[in-house]
C-alpha cells in the first residue's frame, strides 16, 4: 500500500537526519505522550468501557498506570541508561579503550493486542522511543473506540515522520509485514506470531514475539487455600480471564481440591456478586466469535459454579470446572476467557511428569508454604515468568523482566530492558598506536609469544 511506503520513506529520512540521537529530545516526547495520557485519562476510561466493558479500576491499574509509571523512569534515568559504558581490558586490548554505545535500530514495527490494548501498544512504543527509533504502530481493530483514542494521542504527541499509527485489519496486516523495518515487536497468538517471525525472516529481521499458552496455577497441600483461592480468582477473572499471564487451569493436590473449590466459589461471589452479568466490574468478551469459541469449551457436566451466558451481551459468566482431564476440549487450546479448569494430581512426581509433557508457558503460578517444593518445582518446570504464592504480579514490576520462552515466544521488555530490546549495543574500542601487537604474518617465530601473552 503506498502510503504505507511513503510513511516508511518519511520515517528513514527522519531518522538519518539525527534528531532521534538526542536523548533529551527522546525524552521531551515522552514526557508529552505521559501529559497527553493524564489528560485523556477520562476519556481512555469510557474507550475501554465501550469497546469491552472495562471498569475504570482495571483499566488504571491494568493499563494507564503501568505506561505513566514507565514513561516516568524513563524521565529519570534515561540519560544514565544510555550512556556509553567503558569495560574492563584483557592483554590483548591493551592501549586501547573498550566500550558498548547503545544505538538505535531504526525503524520499528509494533504490532499490539486487543486484549490490554492501552498498555500493550504504548509501553512498547515508549521504549522504542525513548531508544531512539522511529516507530510504526498497529493496534488492533477488535477495540474500535480505544484504536482510535491511542491513534488521536500519539497523533496530538509526534509528528509521522517519528511515530506513525496504522489502523485496519488483516489487510494491512498483510501489507505492512511486506515492508523492510530494522526491528518487529509482536504480541498476540501463536498463529498469527509465525507469520510475523516468517515475514522477518525474509529480511532477517531481529524481532520479539510475546505470545501465550496455557499458564499453571499449582496448589499443593501445605497452600494456604483461602489466600490462594483468593488470588486464583482475582487473576483469573480480571478482564473476563482475557490475559496472557492469566492462570489458565488449577492443578491442585487431590485432597485438598474441594476445600480449594468452595474457596474458589466463594471469593467469585464476593467479588462479583451473586448475579456476575450485573456487577460493574466485570468484563465483557471482545466480539461474539470469541463468546462462540469460549462457550463451546465449556463441559456442563462439569461445571462447579457459572456456566451463564448471553450472546446478545458478549457475557460468560465466571466459571469453574472440575474433574477435568487433559484430554478435554479445554486442556487443547488457550482459553483466554472467563473459565477455570481443575485437574488434581496425587504425587509430585506425576505433577511434573504431565507439565513436563506441554509446551512452555507464559507463566506458572505456585501456592505452597513448602519453600524447598516451590523451589524445585521452579527448578524442574520452565516459564516465561513465575509467582509464589500469588499470580501476576511480576508483570507489574518495571526492574523484572517479561517474556516468553519456547512455545510462548522470546524476547523481553519492562522498563530498562525495553531499552535494551530496541537498542543495538555496539562494541567500540578506541585504539593507541603507541603499541602493537606481533601479529602480522610471517607467523615464525611468534607463536610462543602470543601464547604467553594471550
Amino acid at each position: 500500500m503506498s502510503d504505507i511506503k511513503a510513511t516508511l520513506k518519511m520515517q528513514r529520512d527522519f531518522f538519518r537526519a539525527g534528531k532521534t540521537k538526542d536523548v533529551g529530545f527522546r525524552i521531551e516526547q515522552l514526557r508529552k505522550l505521559r501529559f497527553a495520557l493524564e489528560e485523556a485519562e477520562q476519556d481512555y476510561y469510557d474507550a475501554l468501557k465501550a469497546d469491552f466493558g472495562k471498569c475504570a479500576f482495571e483499566v488504571y491499574v491494568s493499563e494507564l498506570a503501568l505506561v505513566i509509571s514507565g514513561i516516568k523512569s524513563y524521565e529519570r534515568h534515561l540519560k544514565r541508561w544510555t550512556k556509553t559504558k567503558t569495560t574492563p581490558r584483557t592483554l590483548a586490548s591493551y592501549h586501547s579503550k573498550s566500550t558498548i554505545k547503545m544505538e538505535p535500530y531504526g525503524n520499528v514495527l509494533i504490532i499490539s493486542p486487543w486484549n490490554y490494548p492501552v498498555q500493550l501498544t504504548l509501553s512498547p512504543l515508549v521504549g522504542a522511543v525513548a531508544a531512539g527509533n522511529t516507530v510504526v504502530v498497529k493496534p488492533s481493530r477488535h477495540v474500535p473506540e480505544t484504536t482510535a483514542l491511542i491513534k488521536k494521542t500519539i497523533e496530538k504527541v509526534f509528528c509521522r515522520e517519528h511515530v506513525a499509527v496504522v489502523g485496519g485489519g488483516a489487510r494491512e496486516h498483510v501489507a505492512l509485514l511486506k515492508e523492510k523495518y530494522d526491528y518487529i515487536m509482536f504480541t498476540g497468538g501463536t498463529a498469527v506470531g509465525k507469520i510475523v517471525m516468517k515475514a522477518a525472516a525474509e529480511n532477517l529481521t531481529p524481532l520479539t514475539l510475546e505470545l501465550g499458552g496455557k499458564s499453571p496455577a499449582i496448589v499443593d497441600e501445605t497452600a494456604d487455600l483461602d489466600k490462594s483461592a483468593k488470588s486464583i480468582v482475582w487473576a483469573k477473572f480480571l478482564n473476563a480471564g482475557q490475559t496472557c499471564i492469566a492462570p489458565d487451569f488449577v492443578m491442585v493436590k487431590k485432597q485438598v481440591k474441594d476445600k480449594l473449590l468452595e474457596n474458589m466459589q466463594f471469593y467469585v461471589e464476593k467479588f462479583y456478586g451473586e448475579e456476575p452479568e450485573n456487577s460493574p466490574d466485570f468484563a465483557r468478551i471482545i466480539n461474539t466469535k470469541h463468546f462462540d469459541r469460549i462457550t463451546s469449551l465449556i463441559d456442563f457436566d462439569k461445571v462447579v459454579t457459572g456456566g451463564d451466558r448471553n450472546r446478545r451481551q458478549r457475557y460468560i459468566s465466571p466459571t469453574i470446572m472440575e474433574d477435568v482431564t487433559f484430554e478435554d476440549t479445554v486442556m487443547q487450546e488457550e482459553i483466554f476467557g472467563p473459565l477455570l479448569p481443575v485437574l488434581t494430581y496425587e504425587s509430585e512426581d506425576e505433577l511434573t511428569e504431565k507439565l513436563r509433557k506441554r509446551p512452555t508457558p507464559l507463566a506458572m503460578y505456585v501456592y505452597s508454604t513448602d519453600k524447598k517444593r516451590a523451589r524445585r518445582l521452579l527448578e524442574i518446570l520452565p516459564s516465561g515468568g513465575a509467582v509464589v504464592n500469588d499470580a501476576m504480579i511480576h508483570f507489574a514490576n518495571p526492574h523484572l523482566p517479561f517474556g516468553g520462552m519456547g512455545g510462548s515466544g522470546f524476547g523481553m521488555y519492562h522498563g530498562k530492558r525495553s531499552l535494551d530490546t530496541f537498542s543495538h549495543h555496539r562494541a567500540v574500542v578506541y585504539r593507541s598506536l603507541l603499541f602493537d601487537l606481533p601479529r602480522y604474518a610471517p607467523y615464525k617465530g611468534k607463536l610462543r609469544f602470543i601464547k604467553k601473552f594471550m
